[in-house]
């Protein structure tokens, strides 16, 4: 099979005019080995399931160990899955060195081989490495600042947030057209409260402008505003700034946001919940079925028309069938099957050792539905487009494949042994068909954020999820505040 894909890769003589049905098993060995691979739904769904049994040390092993399943073209993908389960078991800095690793993959990404290319081309995009998303891209960053900010670890969780910002600076002078992915909210949001928690109220005040200007230009497909906090924080680093002109504008802009001044903040602690709600969208085949005669529109529709996604039984038939008419061409394409939260908000209350409590309702800060539709969307006349391209040259290979068997046959036993290779290699052409479905599938649907304002002291932290959510956060935890700190939580809503 190497030599085979080493000829064609890099330009050499192919000569179907001498292949014969033995030189011909290269080609089918191809279609057959180099479709795509990656973690399987029924991983996920295990992975699910501990989660929603409140056993994230469980999750993590279940990725750990199907390691294997994620392949060689999946080791972003691993890193990130597992990068993040382990967040979720609290195994902090482990969870941080396997995301160093998954940011060191993205880097070496850049450059792609020409034989991963080649096989993609003779087969389907899941023959190529899994590059990530410009979204999952900033998505490591943030996760794992979230990792260094639940130890404590402000000074570590700038870093990331410096990445960050250097991450999305890159990706707004690459990506010029306002209305496409190019800058994120809520990554920019996070960055300010790491830069105030840490003191740094001018580079506080920045991310913030930033986070609400992102959020008001990725309203339109983000499908949510910026939050009322957000508004509240630009009023207290502008007031706390002496940015009277920033102030009074913002004033202005936001009549209704309750805030308090920063010298008052001072003197208290903060409390900042995470809540990862729901379960990310997945991808799943759309297969169109392109007919190149009469006879074969009519063996299409009356299979199952021209856009339908066949269950997985289906498609063994449907390669014998359009590989014996040898005139339907069949392209796939990814669609997303969204798995909305719904779980609205959370309640997060502290109790104090005397009994009194403050309740804060969190707010939703964060669509990574909304995100994975929007790329998706913006990759897909590409897609397309390539697709296209994979399904004539599959097509032209196959239809030499026959011409030169025929040959090689001779004149009896040609009309036999071109119908053979012709039904082979036509229906493994459509059976190697598959769109690439790969995505960071462990991330949720939505991100809230919860902040409290408290007095110094100990008190008791519940978070009660709305309608039947289920959080993995243990109730009445207890923690510890001093004056100025700011403690970060964070939890996992399956629903």
């Amino acid at each position: 099979m190497k030599p085979f894909l080493s000829r064609f890769a890099h330009g050499g003589p192919v000569r179907w005019g001498v292949t014969t049905p033995i030189s011909f098993v290269p080609f089918l060995a191809v279609l057959v080995v180099l479709t795509g691979c990656g973690p399987s739904a029924n991983h996920y769904l295990l992975i699910e399931q501990s989660l929603l049994a409140g056993d994230p040390q469980r999750a993590a092993t279940i990725v750990e160990q199907t390691e294997s399943e994620y392949g060689t073209k999946g080791r972003l993908l691993y890193e990130m899955d597992r990068g993040l389960v382990l967040q979720l078991a609290g195994r902090y800095q482990q969870s941080s060195a396997v995301f160093e690793k998954a940011q060191e993959e993205v880097e070496r990404l850049y450059t792609r081989s020409i034989r991963s290319e080649t096989a993609a081309f003779l087969t389907n995009d899941n023959a190529l490495p899994y590059e990530g998303d410009a979204y999952e891209h900033v998505m490591i960053n943030v996760v794992n600042a979230l990792n260094y900010a639940a130890q404590g670890q402000l000074q570590e969780a700038l870093v990331e947030a410096r990445r960050i910002d250097h991450r999305l600076n890159v990706l707004g002078d690459k990506v010029k057209d306002t209305s496409k992915y190019r800058t994120d909210g809520f990554a920019r949001y996070l960055t300010g409260i790491l830069y105030e928690a840490t003191g740094d109220l001018n580079n506080a005040f920045i991310a913030y402008r930033n986070a609400y200007d992102a959020y008001g230009a990725m309203r339109g497909w983000l499908k949510m505003s910026s939050p009322p906090s957000l508004r509240a924080d630009l009023l207290r680093t502008t007031e706390g700034l002496g940015l009277s002109t920033e102030f009074a504008e913002y004033r202005q802009a936001f009549p209704d946001v309750t805030w308090q001044s920063r010298s008052v903040q001072e003197e208290l602690a903060q409390v900042v919940m995470i809540s990862y709600n729901g379960r990310a969208p997945r991808k799943v085949d759309m297969f169109i079925d392109l007919p190149i005669s009469l006879d074969a529109a009519q063996l299409v529709l009356l299979n199952r028309g021209i856009y339908r996604s066949p269950y997985p039984r289906d498609r063994v038939t449907d390669s014998v069938l359009y590989g014996l008419s040898r005139r339907v061409v069949r392209i796939a394409l990814p669609q997303l099957i969204p798995q909305k939260t719904r779980v609205a908000f959370e309640n997060m209350t502290l109790t104090d050792s005397a009994g009194s409590s403050v309740t804060v309702r969190s707010e939703p800060v964060q669509n990574i539905t909304a995100l994975a539709e929007k790329s998706l969307a913006e990759r897909l006349p590409a897609i397309t487009t390539k697709a296209l391209a994979r399904a004539a040259t599959k097509f032209g290979i196959a239809e030499g494949a026959t011409i030169g068997a025929q040959h090689a046959a001779g004149r009896d036993a040609a009309p036999w042994v071109g119908l053979v290779v012709g039904v082979l290699a036509k229906g493994l052409a459509v059976a190697s068909e598959e769109a690439d479905k790969r995505s960071w599938q462990t991330l949720p649907d939505e991100i809230h954020i919860a902040r409290a304002w408290v007095p110094p002291g100990q008190y008791q932290v519940t978070v009660r999820p709305s309608g039947q959510g289920i959080s993995m956060t243990k109730d009445g935890q207890s923690v510890s505040l001093s004056a100025g700190q700011t403690l970060f939580l964070l939890q996992r809503v399956m629903q």
